[in-house]
């Protein structure tokens, strides 16, 4: 029998789970292709992914989206490649820990977007203090999130990893081969 290693391979497939603060599961995304994993972060893929919502709501997602999740911030980021551009879907959240069976991570609520022109909006600011109370986010988890609020806006203002469009294209580009090399088995 051989020993595998626990970090998934270029061109596997992963599941993605988040959670909420109290523990209980907030959405699932099957498939998810990776395209590199380092000590420190993950970039994959989703495209036509089936997702399914802590209600058992299930959707697919409409467009091929590059997503980036770091194991020192606390956020991810999803680059949603559309035709009038990238808009991205940032989630402020835990760093994602991989395990046997998904990437996991903790949604704090608080999103930003980022639409293809630009223009940022945070998002969800009611639904994070109502948490907040509801499950006692502590002053320490409160005080991470929004230097990381701060941190996010500093990468979208200045182009920096997935909000450059060279990172984009390079992500998108191995996916498509990947996809590619998949296809032909």
């Amino acid at each position: 029998m051989s020993n595998q290693s626990k970090e998934p391979k270029e061109g596997d497939f992963i599941t993605i789970k988040s959670y909420k603060h109290d523990g209980s599961l907030h959405r699932t995304w099957r498939d998810t292709m990776v395209l590199k994993t380092s000590e420190n972060m993950i970039i994959g893929c989703n495209d036509h992914t089936l997702v399914t919502e802590a209600d058992g709501r299930r959707w697919v997602t409409r467009e091929p989206a590059i997503i980036f999740f770091h194991k020192h911030y606390w956020f991810n980021i999803i680059a949603m490649i559309r035709d009038n551009g990238v808009s991205y879907y940032c989630n402020l959240a835990s760093p994602a820990t991989l395990d046997k069976e998904a990437l996991k991570y903790i949604d704090y609520d608080l999103d930003v977007k980022v639409f293809p022109d630009g223009e940022k909006r945070l998002l969800d600011v009611d639904e994070y203090a109502e948490h907040g109370k509801k499950w006692e986010y502590s002053d320490n988890v409160d005080k991470i999130l929004k230097h990381n609020v701060r941190t996010l806006v500093d990468w979208i203002d200045n182009g920096k990893g997935p909000f450059s469009k060279e990172y984009i294209d390079i992500w998108y580009n191995r996916y498509l081969e990947l996809a590619e090399r998949e296809n032909k088995k």
